[in-house]
């Protein structure tokens, strides 16, 4: 099948280089010239795990292209997926004025019947919006799908490949079978391709996205609430956990949730409902509460140091939001590193694969460090932001003689209790007793 992906982002990229994967004939287009260039010289523009072996296959195979002409991938697709940003608005609302662009675009350039599918998370009726901009000059039949991704960074090869479920909101009896065809080679083991309506579809993404941000928030405040009465948050958590109604994931307290969807997505459900006069009150305590979440061990540094921090060296690892990616967006460690840096603090960072995208937000106001040790040469404590797998079994050791002081701040309580206290650190985590 041909087709072409608008919009090279994170999910532009990982959904076009998985449909050539599985034979299509597939033809990325994006407006920035350099990075089109980069991609067909074989140059993946993100960190993602796998994706790399991948893009370079289909690439070499020829079914994987990239170019900048829209009107050549309008003429090249059967289908046309609309992986475009919809970055948030001042009022928290998605601004659709990239999809809505192109939609007006499409509508001048089609000449032959096409499956316009929005990728992007948008906001329900979305798709009416695009079917009716397009209508208006268009001419000939199309139909418009709203096919939500449900990709997490980290491992959205493998939740694209084997998906859990894909979901597909189409009207159309046409539109719906050119979906399953494509989608059949992913979903052999069973897995169901769930059709329902488009706005049905729309809803879906944000109402799961919000449901799990809520889940992460709710096991923050009960973490917070421990830290008071003195309960243990990971006992607490495990009780909970096994209770399958409730299930295991999403149980991980910390410093809060950040990235690309999360944040954006609970503040456009909220103001969509706004906008119609319904009130999502819980989803308005989710956006206060992570907020909150994202620097409160910024108090217990503050209080370790006697109020004072200027001058102070503080080693930070991670700065990614997430492990496994280079995505920085409304990561908590840069809410930390604003609040550190306006104390007057020195900071060392470090993280494996985020560190240039935070090079290019903060310049020369941080030390780069070579590796996670080098990052704690002098320093009066660590800071712990995402939890990364190199971070969880450090040579204490090691940290012992690097560092001024023997103190550790937790945001991902990646430690053993019992283990801190042998290793002899002040240890100050999330929703556990202080070391």
């Amino acid at each position: 099948m041909k087709i072409t992906i608008i919009g090279t982002g994170y999910v532009g990229l990982v959904t076009g280089t998985c449909l050539a994967e599985t034979g299509n004939d597939v033809l990325c287009i994006d407006i920035d010239k350099d990075k089109v260039d980069k991609m067909q010289k074989g140059i993946v523009p993100i960190y993602e795990p796998h994706l790399d072996v991948l893009f370079e296959r289909n690439i070499e195979a020829g079914r994987l292209k990239f170019s900048t002409d829209l009107h050549q991938g309008l003429d090249h697709g059967d289908v046309i997926f609309l992986a475009l940003p919809t970055p948030e608005d001042e009022d928290g609302s998605a601004d659709l004025k990239y999809v809505l662009g192109v939609a007006k675009d499409i509508a001048e350039y089609i000449t032959t019947y096409k499956v316009i599918v929005d990728k992007s998370t948008v906001p329900v009726g979305t798709a009416e919006k695009v079917r009716a901009t397009i209508a208006k000059n268009a001419k000939t039949d199309f139909d418009v799908v709203s096919n939500p991704e449900f990709l997490r960074e980290g491992f959205a090869v493998d939740d694209f490949l084997k998906p859990e479920r894909i979901v597909i909101g189409s009207s159309s009896e046409r539109a719906r079978n050119i979906m399953q065809r494509l989608y059949n080679p992913f979903v052999r083991s069973g897995n169901p391709i769930l059709m329902m309506d488009e706005k049905s579809a729309e809803l879906t993404k944000y109402a799961a996205n919000s449901f799990l941000a809520t889940k992460i928030t709710f096991m923050n405040e009960i973490a917070n609430y421990c830290q008071k009465v003195g309960a243990d948050v990971d006992k607490v958590r495990l009780g909970m956990g096994t209770d399958t109604r409730i299930g295991k994931r999403f149980l991980f307290p910390g410093i809060g949730y950040g990235g690309s969807c999360f944040p954006k997505d609970v503040k456009a459900l909220h103001k969509s409902g706004n906008d119609i006069n319904h009130s999502f009150k819980i989803l308005e305590a989710v956006v206060d509460v992570n907020e909150h979440q994202k620097t409160i061990l910024f108090p217990e540094i503050l209080d370790y140091f006697d109020g004072d921090i200027k001058n102070k060296t503080i080693g930070i690892w991670g700065l990614a939001f997430k492990p496994e990616t280079d995505d920085i967006r409304e990561a908590p460690a840069l809410y930390m590193i604003d609040k550190l840096l306006k104390a007057g603090a020195k900071i060392k960072v470090f993280d494996p694969e985020a560190m240039e995208n935070v090079k290019s937000k903060y310049g020369d106001q941080l030390y780069y460090a070579s590796d996670m040790y080098d990052a704690l040469k002098d320093a009066d404590a660590l800071l712990i932001c995402t939890e990364w797998s190199i971070f969880r079994t450090p040579d204490f050791e090691k940290l012992r003689e690097l560092m001024n002081n023997r103190v550790i701040f937790d945001g991902r309580n990646l430690y053993d209790i019992e283990e801190i206290k042998n290793q002899k650190f002040t240890y100050r985590s999330v929703g556990r007793q202080f070391v």
